[in-house]
Order: C-alpha cells, then sequence, then structure tokens
C-alpha cells in the first residue's frame, strides 16, 4: 500500500521489540538522542558482480563524506520495505533496481558518528541490481552522493578489514554478516 501524502517525510519508529510505536519526522529524527526508528539499507551489484560504493554528500548531517554500502533510507509510515529501496534507488542513485532480495532481516544497530549524531535503526539489509547494459548509467544526486565506485565483493571486504574507520560503521557491520552468511541467496549470486 502507497504512503499517504500525510506521511511523506516520516519515519516509523520502533519500541524495543521492534514493533511500530509511532512516527517522526524524517528531517529531525537523528539527534545526540534518536529514537529507535525504522530503516533499511541496500547492497547494489552490476552484472559483472561488482558491488557499488558511495561516498556521502558533505551536506549529510550524519557521517558526510564518508564512503558506505550504495544507500540506505527509511520506509514511510504504510510503505512496503522493498517499494521503499526502489524509490531511494530513484531518488538517490536515478537508477531502477531489479531482484531485491533482504539477505540480513533482522540488522539492528547503534552507532554514533563524530559529532554525536546518533544511527538507531532496525535496518534490514537488501543486495539488488543494476541493470548496467540496458539501464540508465548511475545519475548521483549530489544532495545524497558525492563519488561513487564500483568494485568486486573481494575488494569491499579488503576495505572493510584494513581501514573499517573509512567507511559507514553500519556497513562494516553488514558486509562482515553478508561475508558469514555469503553473497549468494537462494539461487541468485551475486558475484562474477
Amino acid at each position: 500500500m502507497p504512503p499517504s501524502p500525510a506521511s511523506a517525510d516520516l519515519v516509523v519508529l520502533l519500541d524495543e521489540a521492534g514493533r511500530p510505536c509511532g512516527t517522526f519526522p524524517r528531517a529531525s529524527v537523528h539527534t545526540a538522542d534518536t529514537p529507535l526508528h525504522q530503516a533499511f539499507s541496500c547492497h547494489l551489484f552490476d552484472e559483472d558482480g561488482r558491488v557499488l560504493l558511495t561516498r556521502r554528500a558533505l551536506g549529510k548531517r550524519a557521517w558526510p563524506g564518508v564512503w558506505t554500502n550504495a544507500f540506505c533510507g527509511h520506509p514511510r509510515p504504510g510503505e512496503d520495505t522493498a517499494d521503499a529501496v526502489r524509490r531511494y534507488a530513484r531518488h538517490e542513485l536515478g537508477i531502477a533496481v531489479r531482484d531485491l532480495d533482504c539477505v540480513l532481516p533482522a540488522f539492528r544497530y547503534r552507532a554514533v558518528d563524530p559529532s554525536g549524531v546518533v544511527e538507531n535503526e532496525v535496518c534490514p539489509v537488501y543486495l539488488a541490481r543494476h541493470d548496467t547494459q540496458d539501464g540508465p548509467a548511475l545519475a548521483a544526486n549530489p544532495d545524497e552522493v558525492a563519488e561513487t565506485r564500483w568494485m568486486t565483493p573481494e575488494e569491499m571486504l579488503a576495505a572493510v578489514t584494513a581501514a573499517p574507520w573509512a567507511l559507514s560503521p553500519w556497513m562494516v557491520q553488514q558486509v562482515r554478516q553478508i561475508e558469514a552468511v555469503g553473497w549468494r541467496s537462494g539461487s541468485r549470486t551475486h558475484e562474477p
């Protein structure tokens, strides 16, 4: 079900058991005392099995300029999380995604950036594909993404191992957990 216009800029607050318990304006939810809320994270693959890393725009409130997974976001009240993933792919990267696969449905984290802004999210993690042969090229929204880089999963794991301090804390945790269960999901593979 699509969200109503009134819920267009709200995030879903969660109780400690992960159940919805209210809403809050997205623009002001991330502070030094961020309540637990619903989010998602997406790792995007191309047709060659490479994964996309993005560098967060310098104007971002939390972790500006930090390298991270392809994109993250918040489902609106009443919005299916997979629909939110598709919406953010269009907004942040100017593309459509396919083969959505939720590989870490219960991922949850809390992290504090150097300025004191807290991320406190239940954040299912998706793998998806971008059709680089037939689909449009990336068109990163400069308000969201400063740079992009495609790399192999092995190169991404090496970066996480060598320099976790240079990457978003959620990406570091996610990559380690995805690596533990394998970059494969179901009958699809996300590797070359």
